[in-house]
């Protein structure tokens, strides 16, 4: 579903345009769940449909191109932002196939094994002192990956929930709604690292958005699943907003 910008200047210079609906009136949803490293279970299932896809079009065919909305929750959040952001040649940064390799390579360093013999006698107090694991290389990783590229720069409309502690209110970034409200077009590595955190084991993540206007809003959020555990039912509900302002 095409996303009209013409109402926000710095977001139609930038943005990339987004396609119609791929199949007439039909929109076409991929909903990503969350559950960490589990990550390589959709990972694993997107690569082979992507390269299906492939044998029937080409080399070139990512699954940004088939998708009107790619929706997804905690890591879940992570690989949609993975499909969806350009690279230099306004094509998806990532195929399907790499997003397994990311999470091999990189979870041992995200959530590191402590093997000492003192490791579960002070399992309860870390617990009870704050998050398991400090998201340093967490952070660091998707920051590199997905570098300066923001939510209104996706080849195709994402929905990514997530869910404010400060607030006490789910926070959604939405291709639909950035038009909207310019405040949510945050770096796509900060929305990542805001749907990841899952409370215990990784720290709540804080930054800041600055709208055309210059007002700053401040985010304070934790993992999606605790707002939506079914990004499908978000995806289904910003498509219906969407469509129901393109109408009035």
């Amino acid at each position: 579903m095409p996303l009209n910008s013409s109402s926000i200047p710095h977001l139609e210079a930038l943005r990339s345009p987004l396609q119609p609906p791929t199949f007439g009136n039909q929109i076409t949803v991929l909903s990503i769940d969350g559950g960490g490293i589990r990550g390589i279970i959709p990972g694993t299932i997107l690569a082979f449909l992507e390269s299906e896809l492939q044998k029937l079009d080409g080399a070139d065919a990512r699954l940004a191109d088939y998708f009107d909305v790619i929706s997804g929750t905690s890591t879940g959040g992570l690989v949609t932002a993975m499909l969806a952001a350009p690279n230099d040649q306004n094509r998806p940064l990532f195929a399907a196939k790499d997003i397994n390799d990311f999470y091999l390579e990189n979870c041992p360093k995200i959530f590191p094994q402590d093997e000492s013999p003192f490791a579960s006698a002070g399992k309860l107090i870390t617990s009870l002192r704050g998050p398991k694991y400090d998201g340093k290389f967490l952070h660091s990783i998707i920051k590199e990956k997905l570098g300066d590229k923001r939510l209104h720069q996706t080849l195709t409309n994402i929905v990514i929930p997530t869910f404010d502690i400060k607030r006490l209110q789910p926070t959604i970034f939405s291709s639909y709604q950035v038009k909207s409200n310019p405040s949510t077009d945050a770096l796509l590595s900060d929305i990542c690292i805001g749907t990841s955190a899952a409370p215990t084991y990784l720290p709540a993540h804080y930054f800041e958005t600055k709208d055309p206007s210059g007002k700053v809003r401040g985010f304070n959020l934790i993992d999606g699943g605790v707002a939506a555990n079914n990004p499908t039912l978000v995806a289904m509900g910003e498509v219906s907003k969407g469509n129901h302002s393109e109408e009035s």
